[in-house]
């Protein structure tokens, strides 16, 4: 399993600065509300996070729109509430851009056709239950959620939901322990954003003939015949000989897969 604790909470406590500003075409008071800070964790979701960003800015709308799902965009392009926070700046933050990153709240005209809608945090709890079992399903054949207890499915989501990191690893280290007559998963969970989506495939962290794979052969099996194909992750660029088991152990997201922005 995770060994290295240190490497596991220093990822956990990545946080980014955030400028929420209420666009302008929607203030219906004589005056532009100020905009609203926060340091967000990279490893949580916006609906998570926003509650006091859309308490500041209701009273600045007019009546009708108060009760419309608030959305975000960046530079034109409307945030995927579904995309852990981390994901979202990682794909679309320039290194030429300044922090804080600097989001524009709407109440009105929900791009339906871009982003899912969310009614409550319930729709968000399930979605991050439905990606985590389908990890599981990769790396233990389903085998550790499934004997897992409703408290500890809890945990998992409130360790994540407030921020606690020993909530959060007291039962997640149980899906990153490796089966007893192995030292690797089956699969390695992940996805690969590129376009405007993500890909995934079935790769093993073990070749045929014993060998373990790196981030190298993962890119190599994903992208065949493209050789300058790096990938970011929680903002860095890991090394491409570094092994895939020790990637999905230490540096998955709270969903348990790897999420890796292809530059």
């Amino acid at each position: 399993m995770a060994n290295d604790r240190e490497i596991l909470r220093e990822i956990w406590e990545g946080k980014l600065p955030v400028s929420f500003r209420l666009d302008s075409d929607e203030v219906a008071d004589f005056r532009e509300p100020d905009p609203f800070y926060l340091m967000v964790p990279r490893l949580s979701y916006f609906p998570l996070v926003t509650d006091k960003v859309k308490k500041h800015f209701l009273k600045y709308v007019t009546n009708d729109k108060q009760d419309q799902e608030m959305w975000l965009e960046y530079n034109g392009q409307p945030l995927k509430w579904h995309y852990p926070i981390g994901v979202l700046y990682d794909l679309m933050f320039s290194t030429e851009d300044l922090l804080p990153w600097s989001l524009t709240v709407h109440f009105d005209k929900f791009p339906e056709s871009e982003v899912y809608k969310f009614s409550n945090k319930e729709m968000i709890e399930a979605y991050f239950m439905a990606c985590l079992k389908e990890a599981d399903v990769l790396k233990h054949r389903g085998q550790i959620v499934s004997s897992m207890q409703k408290k500890d499915h809890n945990q998992l989501w409130m360790g994540l939901q407030n921020d606690k990191f020993d909530q959060f690893w007291s039962v997640n280290r149980k899906l990153m322990d490796c089966p007893a007559e192995f030292d690797h998963f089956k699969y390695i969970p992940f996805r690969c954003y590129v376009d405007d989506g993500y890909r995934q495939k079935l790769i093993k962290p073990v070749a045929e003939d014993g060998r373990k794979k790196t981030l190298r052969d993962l890119l190599n099996e994903m992208f065949p015949g493209r050789n300058s194909v790096r990938v970011k992750t929680h903002g860095m660029f890991p090394p491409l000989e570094t092994p895939l088991q020790w990637l999905s152990e230490h540096l998955s997201y709270p969903d348990n897969f790897l999420h890796l922005c292809v530059i």
